[in-house]
């Protein structure tokens, strides 16, 4: 099932979100169809023009944002005098509520991919009464236990590369959160320390890649570097802004219940290496009426040959096609 051909926005903004961010919006598609909200993952990622070719344009109306500090938002988290502190979940989500009443819709599809994913999910359980449906990819849920294991767990598995990441802290920090103190040197007043610490930390999550291809262009790009090593590492050393108080499985999981009645479609790589942590397994048990379609050979990546083919069957369906 192929994609749906590349199309441009039909209209975009920035959003006054207050904390001084303005977060960027566009929207694409038909304009009377049915609205549909893709968060994108990281944190810290931005929106992408290829996940809106996951939709039938004249189904939907395709709503996407850049989070706050990422993509077209404003002020990016690459800026060293960016606030991070106003940058956390509650906010994130209160800023969907502000553009969905922006936009005049009163109920939506949500998308989301990795974090994306973990945001779309508490939305959904926070704001039951405006999510129809959710499509989900490369599920995440925020937990402590994914951060510990794509931290310190798959240290196992890739060990040089685990070694670099480790030499890029000071001894003293290698004990304990490791995305915490890698924070606490991209947050540093020396930009060369900054640096150093954006490229050791995307070096990381390239070398855990588990599926050609083993790279990340975007990660060439200084700015993008340091604005996602910012984002993921503020996200990942505080628990997501989760709560998550137990240090286990994390509130998402543990309130998979309040999903009932939303019906969901999750869509995973077989060779996602979070699956270690058997999470979006235990998620789609605990959430009825969820769908898990497992795909031979994939990663953690949307783009990745059959999951395009099933995230596309999910959203037809949702859309009432039946296929073309």
């Amino acid at each position: 099932m192929p994609l749906y051909p590349e199309i441009e926005p039909y209209a975009h903004g920035l959003l006054d979100v207050g904390d001084g961010n303005h977060v960027h919006w566009e929207t694409s598609g038909n304009p009377d169809g049915t609205p549909a909200l893709l968060l994108h993952g990281g944190p810290g990622s931005g929106s992408t023009p290829y996940a809106r070719r996951l939709f039938d344009p004249a189904a939907y109306r395709i709503v996407q944002l850049d989070q706050r500090g990422s993509g077209r938002s404003v002020p990016h988290a690459s800026r060293h005098d960016t606030d991070m502190s106003v940058n956390t979940t509650d906010r994130l989500l209160a800023d969907l509520e502000l553009l969905r009443r922006h936009l005049g819709i009163e109920r939506w599809l949500v998308w989301g991919v990795s974090w994306g994913s973990a945001l779309a999910l508490r939305y959904a359980q926070t704001h039951p009464g405006v999510v129809t449906q959710l499509v989900l990819t490369g599920v995440a849920t925020g937990s402590d236990a994914e951060v510990e294991l794509l931290t310190r767990g798959l240290g196992r598995l890739f060990p040089a590369a685990f070694e670099a990441f480790l030499a890029g802290l000071p001894a003293d920090d290698r004990d304990g959160n490791l995305a915490a103190a890698y924070n606490r040197l991209l947050e540093s007043p020396d930009p060369e320390v900054r640096e150093r610490a954006a490229r050791a930390w995307t070096d990381w999550e390239t070398a855990v890649i588990p599926a050609p291809p083993r790279s990340v262009e975007r990660f060439e790009d200084p700015v993008f570097r340091q604005g996602f090593a910012r984002t993921v590492t503020h996200y990942w050393g505080n628990g997501h802004f989760l709560g998550d108080e137990d240090g286990g499985e994390g509130v998402i999981l543990r309130d998979a219940h309040l999903l009932k009645g939303i019906p969901g479609t999750l869509v995973q790589g077989s060779l996602d290496l979070g699956n270690l942590l058997g999470t979006v397994w235990r998620l789609h048990h605990a959430w009825p009426g969820s769908e898990l379609v497992i795909v031979d050979d994939a990663g953690h990546n949307a783009g990745a040959p059959g999951m395009a083919e099933a995230l596309v069957a999910a959203t037809d369906r949702y859309a009432g096609r039946t296929g073309r």
